[in-house]
């Protein structure tokens, strides 16, 4: 491992970094400066919600429409210029005069931060690498808990110090004056699979190169729609919901705050696992594997009564997390080959932000009827549960077409 990384130190420092600076558009990063936004615009709950569902939506639209960009544009051109938009959506949202600005604000930050950065290094990794591909893709998507772990206090510190929309000033001023240079640098020089040529494309499923149109009208992709859309929906509604369960299990949020170390601990320890099996025994044998661990995590949920049994819970809906960073990044090119895999990654990145978008929503509707989240974690349980099977029957049918 540790050649392997002094060898390609270039390529996955730049692929670490985009997933790294993907933060500034998460839910989670966004969701910091919440009160600020909602004082500024005069916005409840329910309007601040729904923009935001609106600008995510809309991102996950431009996804599909432009991510085949990784297909035709070269990195090094590609993400310099994704950051340059990042930045200016970044100045957008501290000035906005209106709720318009903040809309288009929102919509950019998400097509940039949750979209396109970690679009673009997935999509390197899988084209870039192919012998330890999984260990790539394990190292690069390190990213994210390393900034969901070192960002956000940094943040708060910035934001008691020299305000909000000046911490949005300095997220601007990072991407414009740190990350673009380092990204130019690093992507100076371009990669290909040891062993192979560059004009050389991996094919995938029966020796072809699928185009996102074939891939549609193929049967696997709508059998994946659910597994895609299914680790997404879960982590995301049960961040969102944090509060509202510590009222219904009478915990506090401070007591609860070590679930979320945990969560990441687990993800980690899950990414790198996984990635290793992929490179080993390929990656169509973790697939039924992917969500029984959430579904064993969600549903302790429900009838846990200490705040110990959250911690165990976020710690094994950690592990399927990090499994499934790991495994779309190594299984599309294996079933869809490397030559469109922009595209085709494209269509499964807007799948799963479009999860995050609707999950807060049907959750939070059924709450609003009468059902609380810790009963609806049972039912969630049970879906992981007909996903596996789901799984194991397109894992078998899949050996069958290589």
């Amino acid at each position: 491992m540790i050649q392997f990384v002094r060898d390609n130190a270039r390529w996955l420092a730049a692929g670490f970094l985009l997933t790294f600076t993907s933060a500034f558009g998460q839910t989670w990063f966004i969701s910091l400066f919440a009160n600020f936004i909602k004082d500024r615009h005069g916005l409840t709950d329910g309007s601040w919600g729904g923009l935001y569902t609106v600008a995510t939506l809309s991102a996950a639209a431009l996804m599909f429409w432009r991510g085949s960009l990784a297909d035709t544009v070269p990195l090094s051109r590609l993400a310099p210029a994704v950051t340059l938009m990042f930045a200016g959506a970044a100045v957008a949202l501290a000035w906005a005069p209106s709720v318009a600005v903040l809309v288009v604000a929102l919509f950019l930050l998400r097509f940039c931060g949750q979209g396109m950065f970690s679009h673009m290094a997935m999509t390197a990794m899988g084209r870039w690498f192919e012998a330890r591909r999984g260990q790539a893709v394990s190292l690069t998507n390190l990213g994210h808990p390393a900034g969901e772990i070192f960002v956000p206090l940094l943040v708060v510190m910035l934001i008691g110090g020299i305000g909000w929309r000046s911490t949005w000033l300095v997220v601007a001023g990072v991407l414009c004056l740190i990350v673009i240079p380092l990204l130019l640098l690093l992507l100076t020089e371009g990669r290909n699979p040891v062993g192979h040529q560059a004009q050389i494309a991996r094919p995938g499923l029966m020796g072809r190169q699928w185009r996102r149109r074939d891939a549609a009208r193929h049967w696997l992709l709508p059998a994946l729609l659910p597994v895609l859309l299914t680790p997404g929906f879960i982590s995301t509604v049960i961040f969102f919901h944090q509060a509202h369960i510590a009222d219904v299990k009478g915990w506090t949020l401070p007591e609860m705050a070590p679930g979320f170390t945990a969560f990441g601990v687990a993800t980690v320890i899950a990414a790198f696992t996984s990635g290793w099996l992929a490179d080993r025994f390929g990656p169509l044998r973790l697939l039924p594997l992917l969500v029984v661990p959430m579904g064993l995590g969600v549903a302790l949920i429900g009838p846990a009564d200490e705040v110990w049994v959250w911690y165990v819970a976020l710690g094994v809906v950690g592990i399927t997390q990090g499994m499934a960073s790991s495994l779309w990044g190594v299984l599309f090119p294996v079933l869809y080959g490397t030559a469109h895999l922009g595209a085709i990654r494209s269509m499964a990145t807007t799948i799963m932000v479009i999860s995050t978008a609707i999950g807060p929503g049907i959750t939070g509707v059924l709450i609003d009827a009468g059902i609380d989240f810790p009963t609806q974690s049972l039912f969630l349980g049970l879906w992981c549960g007909a996903i596996t099977l789901l799984c194991l029957g397109i894992s078998r049918k899949l050996k069958a077409d290589f």
